[in-house]
């Protein structure tokens, strides 16, 4: 896409850049690396109990992350009203699920 702006007398053309694939093959490389370290961390029986769901909510953070930003494209420009939703429904997950452990032990 081009847009093009008038300068006094020279036309100035603004071409939209593209990212090209290096960004996302890092992304995808980032993945699989992360899903790699927490199979690791379960199949390696040794490891404490507490140590591994640790990293594994850590891990699960960061794919979350990297899923979103990369492949949802939720750090582009233009993407304000699904993030706005995305948090509405994480207020409303999180809410019910206070509110259903409440009632359990109420």
């Amino acid at each position: 896409m081009v847009n093009q702006e008038t300068n006094g007398t020279q036309a100035v053309k603004h071409h939209q850049r593209h990212e090209g694939p290096q960004k996302h093959i890092v992304a995808f490389v980032f993945s699989i690396v992360l899903t790699l370290i927490a199979f690791a961390a379960v199949a390696a029986g040794g490891v404490n109990a507490a140590f591994t769901v640790i990293l594994l909510l850590v891990m699960a953070v960061l794919q979350v992350l990297v899923q979103l930003g990369y492949w949802m494209h939720m750090k582009d420009k233009g993407h304000m009203i699904p993030i706005l939703f995305m948090f509405g429904g994480f207020f409303v997950a999180f809410t019910a699920v206070i509110a259903a452990l409440y009632w359990m032990w109420w």
